[in-house]
């Protein structure tokens, strides 16, 4: 498979930043993000100083600054709700000194329900938050307890009322299924009783049980794989009933409030990454390349690469930064960034699925050409895979036309993208 000779991407996709904030109050034993329980103090005002000179970095390599305005900004976590409406002011405050947002920019920050009141949202509003995703996971005292959760039931509820209060109306509720011990009479509750709060977006998930988790190392007795499709069914019954669409594997909107951002990830758009353990995406057009960027994982290591001389003179990352040759660069220690990788066109293929499969509607052959510059036919090969085994529907007709994923081929993911992964090749 070779990139077409001379081919560049038409124009630069969409642009977006991502904000992590690394800490929680304690970790929950099936969260494999990272996430590190604070230990004292939370160092809230070097954290936003650290993210402004990582975001300043990020400027001077780019340039992106003045010529590609933010579509949407994502603060999450970790507990983002750990900060203070000030911080977060501070925080957006810079981020517009430095792009332009667009005039509609989708402003998102994750909140735990144990850690928000009225006064929170006040002032996280009065910052630009325009957009609440907050983590209920369950409105049963007993699943709360299992999972390890901060929270009440009692708490959620004040959270969602707290936030409209503020005037924060585009509001997201995390909720899980297939809890240890659950039912589908349970399920069903949990979940008639979070629509009954009117959010405008749900993700609606099962548990699963991560590599590197405490419930991973102890597992819990969750419901049989049986009952926990019947669970998942029940539920999108119960969401189409309600005008909730589903429109990604676990993501449920009602008309005109998709997720700006996540459709960003998902249709291979491009973001910056900013804070401890931050993934970024760049399309560099001149140079026909995509490049992946990751920052230091660990919080203490990522404040003091950020407080370091390195940022004040770039030049060290410069000039490998778009170069399609380099293909991984370890930085060290001292440098925000821990890697950049330049994305050969297998991974190109392989990313572009595990990402726009997702999608109920999928995509077209157009979207797969202006999103990696290769030609639509290094799809055919996977397609065809994907096909006999009734996971994808498309017509071939003179090349790979519109593509989404059957409902077999949502239900088993997995399976789907193994079509375009290098083995299956």
């Amino acid at each position: 498979m070779s990139r077409d000779s001379g081919r560049a991407f038409d124009a630069p996709p969409p642009l977006a930043l991502y904000v992590h904030m690394p800490w929680c109050v304690r970790k929950c034993p099936y969260c494999d993000f990272n996430s590190h329980a604070v230990q004292g103090e939370m160092p809230e005002a070097a954290y936003i100083d650290a993210l402004l000179s990582d975001l300043d970095a990020e400027c001077r390599r780019l340039a992106a600054g003045p010529t590609r305005p933010l579509n949407s900004i994502f603060i999450g976590g970790g507990t983002p709700s750990l900060f203070s409406g000030t911080a977060i002011r501070r925080l957006l405050d810079g981020v517009r000194e430095r792009f332009v947002l667009a005039p509609d920019a989708e402003i998102t920050l994750e909140a735990n329900p144990g850690t928000v009141d009225e006064a929170h949202f006040a002032g996280y509003a009065e910052a630009g938050v325009n957009r609440l995703s907050i983590g209920v996971q369950s409105l049963a005292a007993d699943a709360l307890e299992r999972l390890g959760r901060i929270h009440t039931p009692d708490a959620a509820l004040r959270a969602v009322a707290a936030a409209r209060a503020a005037r924060i109306t585009n509001i997201n509720l995390d909720l899980m299924f297939a809890l240890p011990g659950q039912d589908l009479a349970a399920a069903r509750d949990d979940l008639e009783q979070l629509i009954a709060l009117e959010p405008t977006h749900l993700s609606y998930y099962e548990l699963t049980l991560e590599p590197n988790t405490a419930f991973y190392q102890q597992p819990p007795t969750l419901p049989d794989p049986d009952l926990a499709d019947a669970i998942q069914q029940q539920g999108f019954e119960l969401l189409a009933a309600a005008g909730f669409e589903r429109y990604e594997i676990s993501a449920f909107a009602q008309p005109g409030y998709r997720c700006r951002h996540n459709l960003n990830y998902w249709r291979f758009g491009d973001y910056l990454g900013i804070g401890a353990g931050a993934h970024g995406k760049w399309s560099a057009a001149c140079f026909r390349a995509v490049e992946r960027r990751t920052k230091q994982r660990q919080p203490d290591a990522y404040l003091k690469a950020c407080q370091n001389a390195y940022l004040s003179d770039d030049s060290r990352d410069d000039s490998s930064a778009n170069e399609p040759t380099s293909q991984n660069l370890d930085l060290g220690a001292k440098a925000p960034t821990r890697s950049v990788r330049i994305l050969s066109e297998q991974d190109l293929l392989e990313e572009f699925a595990l990402n726009a499969f997702r999608l109920v509607d999928g995509f077209t052959a157009a979207d797969f050409e202006h999103s990696t510059g290769l030609s639509a036919s290094h799809l055919k090969t996977g397609l065809r895979a994907a096909q006999a085994l009734g996971l994808v529907s498309w017509v071939e007709a003179g090349g790979p036309s519109a593509i989404h994923p059957t409902a077999r081929g949502l239900a088993f993911l997995n399976d789907l993208i193994a079509c375009f992964m290098a083995q299956r090749r």
